[in-house]
């Protein structure tokens, strides 16, 4: 599981074995979520509170293109 950022505790992260659409997971203590990247947009979340959610989704939005460029560095 490649982590590709660390930031306020968050870990963004892709597993292994993906598949589009291009998505990231993140991680903090014992919750988890999934947010595709193009549009950005929650997939799933197992446990953040909403104001986390923004907080994760704001990260998103200012490191879209880096997480994109590393899916596609990871993955192609």
């Amino acid at each position: 599981m490649p982590t590709v950022l660390t930031l306020n505790g968050y870990r963004f992260f892709f597993y292994n074995n993906e598949h589009e659409p291009l998505h990231v997971h993140v991680e903090k203590d014992d919750a988890e979520a999934k947010f595709n990247l193009v549009p950005i947009e929650l997939v799933n979340n197992y446990d953040f509170n909403s104001k986390e959610i923004r907080q994760i989704k704001d990260i998103i939005i200012e490191y879209q293109a880096y997480f994109i460029q590393q899916w596609n560095d990871y993955f192609n």
